[in-house]
């Protein structure tokens, strides 16, 4: 799944250790798309490894690719929406047109159509 928009909070990281001793870090981030009527969605990027690589900041503009999930603590459920991926806008926006414009051809411009005029001796139309 895939969601459009603008960092619009960068919330406090968390940390820990595991049951089996490994370390841990999550960080979430608060997205806002630019429908008429704006939806936001909370996501976390777990571990520090895909924290560093995606480097959000506040008021990017980001398309995210994100898996969702629950677990249950407690006998309550909780949902997950963790990216997998993340690709700046402008940036992917930008990449084409430029790819386009350097180097290609431009090609001739359309042929012009021909006028007629109303006492043109090639008229043979009935009316």
């Amino acid at each position: 799944m895939e969601f459009t928009g603008r960092i619009i909070a960068v919330l406090q990281p968390r940390g820990g250790v595991s049951k089996a001793g490994n370390e841990w870090k999550v960080q979430e981030y608060v997205i806002e798309n630019h429908d008429q009527y704006p939806r936001r969605m909370c996501f976390e990027v777990f571990g520090n490894d895909k924290i560093e690589q995606f480097n959000i900041q506040m008021g990017e503009e980001l398309t995210v690719s994100f898996d969702i999930d629950a677990r249950q603590w407690q006998d309550r459920w909780f949902n997950s929406i963790r990216a997998w991926k993340v690709e700046r806008v402008n940036a992917t926006a930008q990449q084409p047109a430029a790819a386009t414009t350097e180097g290609a051809p431009v090609p001739p411009p359309a042929p012009a159509a021909p006028e007629f005029l109303a006492g043109d001796a090639n008229d043979d139309l009935p009316f």
